[in-house]
Order: structure tokens, then C-alpha cells, then sequence
């Protein structure tokens, strides 16, 4: 088997292309200065050189706020780039994964959400994910979407690097509690993904770890875990404006994990645990 990633520098991809390599799973990992995707001949000429069994389609325009500006661009990445990938996926028999999000619901309410409950994105952010959903189903039936939530892991920039970061710097910090969800470490998300692509339970999945806990408890967590001392003031989303909506609800059910016979993820307390602690074995946790 031979899987091409997308979005390798970022923090899931990078993560995707580590658990291929340990399952020993000949594999590429690819970013922007390997091909556009926004760009289909391109994408076509290098897909149809590499020739997959599988695209793990990883990369995304994932500024949620600055996508309210820049919608253009976040339409081209998200839309545009994940059609491009499908169509070559179709041309060539790949399989495609595509990573979505929690985005693409309106957030209401407080049940968790199932994979077939009605979409109603809020944002630009997740408008464009889900229309880069459509674009793949109509594509190919030989496709895997994955919905998450709360990303973090050791390649990039993300909410627990921030907190500790901050919590060095402040004795208190205010924090959104009024949304909920669940924190989902990339090692543990990419390892869901190479489950399911070496199948063929094609379809629509929600990937996170388990339990739920606000942006607040979880900061919390981090402060406890990272050793720093700040405060966490739990604050409501109306005290902290941002330019995109953010879903207050953003629990997502694994009953399509149980019908399906995937195993779950750990729990978020489980992940944050040892993330803290591979942060700590690469130095970057003092």
C-alpha cells in the first residue's frame, strides 16, 4: 500500500506520515512546495506520478477568524483543493480520508452530535469544510471523512502550547467555558485514521478523544499538568468577541466508530498527559 498525505508540516499530517512509517506503510508526505492542490493539473501530474492507494487529505485553511476576511482564499484551499484531490483520487482508484470538522454543525443545543444530523456551519471556516465534504462524496464513493474537533499535537501552534505559554507569563487568564467539546491529540487521531483507511468502511466518522470539557476546564488541565500557577477565570463566549461564531455544543457521538468496529481514542485527560509529556522530552516544556 502506498498513501500520500497532504498538509505534512502541519501538526495532524505530520503525525499521519509518523504512524505510516511505524506500521511500516510506504508513504509521502506532502505540502505546498510539493504541489498547489488549488491548482487541479498540478495536482493531477503529481498524484498521477506518485500514484497512491490512498490520499489522506490533511491540509486546510484552518485561520478561522481571518477566513471571515478572506474568503476567497479559504474557499480555494478547502473547496476547490479537496475537489482537486477527489477528482484524482477517482482517476487514479485511490482511496481518499478527508479530515473535517466540528465546524460543520450550527452548535446548538447539548447532545452530541451524530454523523447523520443536519449540517448548519456558522462561519467561513466551516461553510467551506463542508462544502469540501460534498466535494469529495461527489467524486468518489471510496472516501473516508473525518470529523474532529480541538486539535493538538507537537508540530505547530495550537491552544495547549499557548496556555503554557501564557500561564509563565500571567498569574490569571481568562478562558471561553461556555463551549464544549473534546481536546483530540494528533498521534491518537492519526492512528483512528490508519485504521480506517486500511478498510474499506468507506463513509462519514467523528475522530476525537473522549470525554467533554469547556475551553475553560481544559485550560485548567494544562495549568495542572504543565506546572504552571495561573488562575483560569472561566468567562462567557460574549465576553470574548471574535470575528467567526464558534459552536457552543461541539460534542460529537462515536456511534459511527461503534457500528463500524473502530476502536475509540483515549480520553482527552489520557492525551493531554502525554503530550505534556512529549513536550517535555523535546524540550520545548521547561
Amino acid at each position: 500500500m502506498k498513501v500520500l498525505v497532504t498538509g505534512f508540516n502541519g501538526q495532524l499530517g505530520y503525525d499521519v506520515v509518523k504512524e505510516l512509517m511505524s506500521r511500516q506503510i510506504e508513504c509521502i508526505g506532502t505540502d505546498l512546495q510539493d504541489f498547489d492542490i488549488t491548482d487541479r493539473e498540478a495536482t493531477l501530474k503529481y498524484i498521477k506520478e506518485y500514484y497512491p492507494d490512498v490520499i489522506v487529505h490533511c491540509a486546510a485553511y484552518t485561520a478561522v477568524d481571518r477566513a471571515e476576511d478572506d474568503e476567497e482564499a479559504c474557499q480555494k484551499v478547502n473547496v476547490d483543493g479537496s475537489e482537486n484531490l477527489a477528482i484524482a483520487a477517482r482517476e487514479t482508484g485511490a482511496k481518499i480520508l478527508y479530515v473535517s470538522t466540528d465546524y460543520v454543525y450550527a452548535g446548538d443545543g447539548d447532545e452530541p452530535f451524530e454523523v447523520t444530523d443536519p449540517t448548519a456551519p456558522k462561519s467561513v471556516y466551516g461553510r467551506t469544510k463542508l462544502e469540501g465534504e460534498n466535494a469529495v462524496k461527489k467524486h468518489t464513493d471510496k472516501h473516508f471523512i473525518v470529523r474532529t474537533s480541538w486539535v493538538f499535537g507537537i508540530n505547530g501552534n495550537n491552544f495547549v502550547k499557548t496556555m503554557l505559554r501564557l500561564g509563565a507569563e500571567r498569574d490569571e487568564l481568562n478562558v471561553v467555558a461556555d463551549q464544549i467539546g473534546s481536546p483530540t491529540y494528533t498521534p491518537d487521531l492519526a492512528r483512528l485514521i490508519c485504521d480506517l483507511i486500511v478498510t474499506e468502511k468507506y463513509g462519514t466518522y467523528h475522530g476525537t478523544n473522549e470525554n467533554f470539557c469547556s475551553w475553560a476546564e481544559f485550560a485548567a488541565a494544562i495549568m495542572a499538568l504543565g506546572g504552571r500557577n495561573a488562575k483560569i477565570n472561566p468567562i462567557p463566549s460574549s465576553q470574548y468577541p471574535a470575528k467567526a461564531k464558534r459552536p457552543l455544543n461541539s460534542r460529537l457521538s462515536k456511534a459511527c466508530l461503534d457500528r463500524a468496529g473502530i476502536k475509540h481514542l483515549p480520553t482527552w485527560q489520557d492525551a493531554l498527559g502525554r503530550y505534556i509529556e512529549e513536550l517535555k522530552n523535546k524540550g520545548e516544556l521547561i
